[in-house]
């Protein structure tokens, strides 16, 4: 390849999509030449839709040139990728397979803010790109990309085990897929939410136990929960989930949110808990969410948009809203 230019949609000041052009000379030996097929919509892009960055991370595509050293992949394959791209590979995150910490990380918004999801092409790493099970199609590998990875990566990485009462706070983007996940992996899945409108929905992924939290002054569900995953973009009341927790219970923020995070001191320390903050995932993790997703038929809902500047922006407008259900999925061709 003596060099490619591929079509980008970038963020802009005023917040508007502005379909642009990225030139790649050629591929390193370790890289490897997509055609992006899908993208995933994440909160995290409507974040950066107001800086001059090409917008997504939650891509799949079909493999189309290798570097000459790159020997896990061939032309005609499925891959993904997330939040990362590169890491040192030498400090003690990396050689403990924590490279989502690594101090030199290469992540979305941060570094290659010339190409992403949003694209036709991308070209990346070898090394940090995903094989796509052949049980997941494209569409539903997309928001597994970060939304899954997140949620996976939260439960498999601090110690979430079968039988352990898991809450989770929100049936949304992420909310819907941990219900998913927690299920599978053999836990007592209770649910939260605002609204009684998604009981059903939720039963149906997983869920044993449902409540409804809005205009609620306390919370009687029985058994006290062990893990609490916040997926909702709101920080919750304290005052209702904090009695509802069992001793040693661990609660974990999963949501980006400006502002502080601020809990009540006392119930913190009295009955021992611990807030574990949380990101996506490390390669080996994120290989295994995959794997597990592919033998559990786990599967976002989603709602497919064009991959283009008026399909970008109606899937934005929408979810600014509070209208997908519940991740969005822009196509390329569509």
């Amino acid at each position: 390849m003596t060099g490619i230019d591929f079509t980008v949609f970038k963020g802009s000041p005023n917040g508007k999509i502005v379909e642009s052009k990225t030139h790649k000379e050629s591929i390193k030996p370790d890289e490897v030449l997509l055609k992006i097929t899908h993208a995933g919509l994440c909160g995290t892009d409507q974040h950066h839709k107001t800086s001059d960055m090409v917008l997504g991370h939650e891509g799949v595509g079909v493999v189309q040139q290798v570097g000459s050293q790159v020997t896990s992949f061939k032309i005609g394959d499925r891959a993904g990728w997330g939040f990362l791209h590169n890491s040192c590979g030498h400090c003690d995150e990396c050689l403990n397979a924590n490279e989502m910490f690594c101090p030199e990380r290469a992540m979305y918004a941060r570094s290659n803010t010339d190409q992403g999801a949003f694209a036709s092409y991308a070209v990346w790493k070898a090394a940090f790109i995903f094989h796509i099970p052949d049980a997941i199609t494209s569409s539903d590998a997309a928001p597994l990309m970060c939304a899954g990875a997140t949620m996976f990566n939260a439960m498999y990485s601090y110690n979430v085990r079968p039988a352990d009462r898991v809450g989770i706070v929100g049936i949304g983007g992420l909310g819907h897929i941990a219900i998913q996940f927690a299920a599978k992996m053999g836990c007592d899945v209770v649910v939260f939410s605002g609204s009684g409108s998604k009981k059903e929905e939720a039963k149906g992924l997983g869920a044993r136990e449902f409540y409804v939290t809005r205009g609620v002054s306390k919370l009687e569900i029985g058994k006290p929960i062990k893990h609490l995953f916040v997926t909702s973009s709101r920080i919750p009341d304290w005052n209702l989930f904090l009695p509802v927790l069992a001793p040693n219970a661990t609660i974990y923020p999963t949501t980006f949110s400006d502002g502080n995070l601020t809990i009540p001191y006392l119930p913190l320390v009295s009955k021992g808990l611990t807030i574990q903050g949380s990101f996506c995932a490390s390669r080996g993790v994120h290989a295994k969410m995959l794997t597990f997703a592919a033998v559990h038929r786990i599967k976002p809902i989603t709602e497919e948009f064009p991959l283009t500047v008026e399909g970008i922006e109606e899937a934005m407008a929408k979810l600014d809203e509070g209208e997908i259900r519940y991740r969005a999925v822009l196509v390329a061709g569509r």
